[in-house]
């Protein structure tokens, strides 16, 4: 890959946004003739080297699978990848539990002994990079935004902010849920403020998480714990945006003993371990995922609510959907940026996604509401789901890929 201050060339695609969709997008033109730019706003040395952020990513066994076929699995470090098994529910109190495992067929079949895999986001972020760094097709230009994007019916034109203007068969918006490009291409979005925040942090503890995840629907506040190695876990707690200033004034062990408490001392005493981050809540979905010669990718298309763990698995499925569509039109003669290529991704990727970000955002309307008689409809979900094998087994399928 090479790294440029001044690209005035044409390129066959123009990918905005250097996160892990945008890189893992580009890993899959490896060993084509097509020229790819990426522009990233942000600086080199953090594209490189990116810094831990606090957020784990669950990752399907699909996902795996991609990643593997990209030679970006291979680069994490074996003590970075932690399985996770199973999976529980709970509604209000934690003496009830709605428990998810492999699907018996599913393990004979695809011989998996997991749910997935947690890895930190800033260690598939550098895995990706270096994949993409190693590619000679590849032109990397950073510390500068896109302001103006614009297209017909024969390129597109991406002109940045130091003045230089890009022309290309196809641009790739690929710059977050709150994509500049997506809004310069005219594409609308649902956008979903659930007015809370998302507080993370690592904790140490005496006794086994027995890899598994918990998703503590609380009255008030949802707490996740995220499995890593067999005593340390991830916590994530999620409440509104009105009590997230009284949790991060808290010293970061008081955090620790929130989180502790709030889990009903199950793992035993937490102990921090690490910094603290907190991000806003926000769910996005775009009404199309398509205009002329342009495609929204991983969080410009949609961006999920973390409770499902479909973020960047999501984004890593835009990538496989659209970029075996555009090689193959490639290898065909065929043009890359056509009307019927770029309708052919949406139509697919629409389908995968506009059930589950809808199916999603209900769920957490649902579990996060604390009025007297959704309560008892939360706990009567929890129980009939648990009991309705077709349904678990649908759900499960969903979290294992």
């Amino acid at each position: 890959m090479s790294i440029s201050t001044k690209h005035s060339t044409h390129s066959d695609i123009i990918i905005v946004g250097a996160g892990p969709a945008g890189l893992a997008f580009a890993r899959f033109f490896k060993g084509s003739e097509l020229k790819i730019t990426i522009i990233e706003k942000a600086p080199l040395t953090a594209i490189e080297n990116p810094a831990y952020d606090g957020r784990e990513i669950a990752l399907t066994n699909t996902s795996k699978e991609i990643l593997q076929n990209l030679g970006v699995w291979q680069r994490f470090a074996t003590d970075e990848i932690y399985p996770l098994v199973d999976a529980k529910v709970y509604s209000g109190k934690l003496d009830y539990a709605l428990h998810f495992q492999v699907p018996s067929l599913m393990k004979s079949m695809r011989s998996l002994d997991r749910l997935g895999n947690l890895i930190s986001n800033h260690n598939i972020r550098k895995a990706v990079y270096d994949e993409v760094a190693a590619m000679d097709n590849v032109t990397l230009i950073t510390d500068v935004g896109v302001t103006d994007v614009k297209t017909d019916d024969n390129s597109a034109t991406v002109s940045l902010a130091d003045g230089q203007v890009l022309t290309a068969s196809l641009v790739i918006a690929a710059d977050s849920r709150l994509s500049n490009v997506r809004r310069m291409l005219g594409i609308g979005a649902d956008m979903h403020d659930f007015g809370r925040t998302v507080i993370v942090f690592r904790v140490t503890h005496p006794l086994s998480n027995s890899a598994t995840a918990q998703e503590c629907f609380l009255y008030g506040r949802t707490l996740a714990l995220l499995p890593l190695n067999d005593t340390m876990t991830n916590c994530v707690i999620t409440l509104d945006n009105t009590q997230a200033d009284e949790l991060l004034s808290l010293s970061p062990q008081a955090l620790a003993h929130e989180a502790q408490r709030m889990f009903g001392d199950q793992f035993g005493a937490f102990t921090i371990a690490g910094s603290v981050h907190h991000y806003p809540l926000m769910g996005v979905h775009a009404h199309r995922f398509y205009a002329k010669r342009a495609a929204l990718i991983g969080d410009a298309a949609v961006g999920m609510h973390p409770v499902t763990a479909h973020g960047y698995n999501l984004g890593l499925l835009s990538a496989n959907t659209l970029a075996p569509l555009i090689i193959d039109a490639h290898r065909t003669g065929r043009d890359i940026g056509s009307e019927r290529l770029l309708s052919t991704y949406n139509r697919r990727h629409q389908a995968h996604t506009r059930p589950l970000y809808h199916g999603t955002n209900a769920m957490v309307s649902l579990f996060t509401n604390d009025r007297k008689p959704v309560r008892i409809l939360r706990d009567a979900a929890l129980r009939l789901s648990n009991n309705l094998p077709p349904v678990k087994h649908w759900i499960a399928k969903q979290l294992v890929g």
